[in-house]
């Protein structure tokens, strides 16, 4: 069974026990409308993001000092990254405090989304770090400057340990995507360390000093490659596409097993936040007297199988909908069956 219309929101022409028939126009819509809410929020997420804004704030600016005087790009690298990632945390701390806001007249969905806007900002800025960096490096591939490797190795080695520490705080609390952007900073740092560690060691022990520039570059190889993945992630949820994991005709034919539902339509799916998705469907009934009884298990079956809280659905007469269907006045255009 396929889906019909565009890959961001799904839309269902008309789903059968038997089969999907696309394109059926509907002459007039009930307002009977049901709703079902659920909105999970864990408010550790923003306490572990502060933790975490502190702790690598401080130990980036001894980074700052020590790779000014030992003259390692692969240590200003780091600190850089670790600078950013301050910034992005603060974002991040920020955006997990406007997602726990509650729903209002203006905003009816909450603030969910602030958590991947600011996942779309740390994404963007690690792009300008990369850049700059591997600016950096490239100079010093041309004009490659004398380091002091044994500092290198001290700082880079304290570096590692505090990134090691704030990485498992954040990887202990809820994975949104707001804290995988700070996470993917984190590593990026992570990292960063590794590669100051590696190239201090080498240049302590007598190793060429243009490794620090190079352990420079394939960092920012690594760091490019995760921020193009949480990237393309952000805009699937800015989009509006169905989310990764749920699939529409799954959730279609699930729909259509319920006893007393002879057929869905117009169905959406879409995400709220990288753990909040949503569902609007147009429900065809063999009888409107047994929605009453329908829609719990509708709201259960989407909760449980589909992990969908957030559930808009409309219940229509099928017999009104097939007499509409044979009308031509009735504005249906032909039916198309999907395998």
């Amino acid at each position: 069974m396929s889906r019909i219309g565009d890959s961001n929101h799904v839309f269902l022409g008309r789903a059968t026990k038997t089969n999907l028939l696309g394109g059926a126009k509907l002459t007039g819509h009930s307002d009977n409308h049901s709703h079902s809410h659920s909105h999970s929020h864990n408010h550790g997420t923003g306490k572990a993001l502060v933790f975490a804004l502190l702790f690598t704030t401080g130990f980036a600016a001894v980074e700052v000092v020590g790779g000014l005087l030992a003259d390692s790009l692969a240590l200003l690298s780091d600190a850089g990254h670790m600078l950013t990632d301050s910034l992005s945390l603060g974002v991040g701390a920020f955006a997990a405090w406007l997602a726990n806001k509650p729903t209002s007249r203006k905003h009816s969905f909450g603030l969910q989304r602030a958590e991947v806007l600011g996942a779309l900002f740390n994404v963007v800025f690690m792009f300008a770090v990369v850049f700059y960096i591997a600016y950096e490096a490239i100079n010093r591939f041309i004009d490659t400057p004398e380091v002091n490797g044994g500092l290198v190795l001290v700082i880079g080695s304290l570096g590692f340990l505090v990134n090691v520490i704030v990485a498992w705080v954040l990887m202990r609390g809820e994975q949104t995507m707001n804290v995988r952007g700070a996470l993917l900073h984190v590593f990026g740092d992570l990292l960063g360390s590794v590669a100051a560690i590696g190239a201090g060691l080498t240049i302590y022990l007598g190793g060429p000093a243009m490794i620090d520039p190079l352990l420079s570059l394939f960092v920012c190889f690594l760091i490019l490659i995760s921020a193009s993945r949480l990237l393309r992630e952000v805009v699937r949820v800015l989009m509006e596409a169905v989310p990764t994991g749920i699939n529409s005709s799954a959730v279609a034919n699930a729909i259509t097993e319920v006893e007393g539902v002879k057929a869905i339509h117009d169905m959406h799916i879409w995400s709220l936040s990288s753990n909040s998705h949503a569902l609007a469907a147009h429900i065809d009934l063999d009888s409107m007297k047994q929605w009453e009884s329908i829609l719990p298990q509708l709201q259960t079956l989407l909760r449980d199988q589909f992990s969908i809280a957030h559930s808009t659905l409309q219940p229509e007469d099928a017999a009104v909908r097939d007499a509409c269907d044979a009308d031509p006045d009735c504005g249906s255009q032909s039916s198309k069956k999907v395998v």
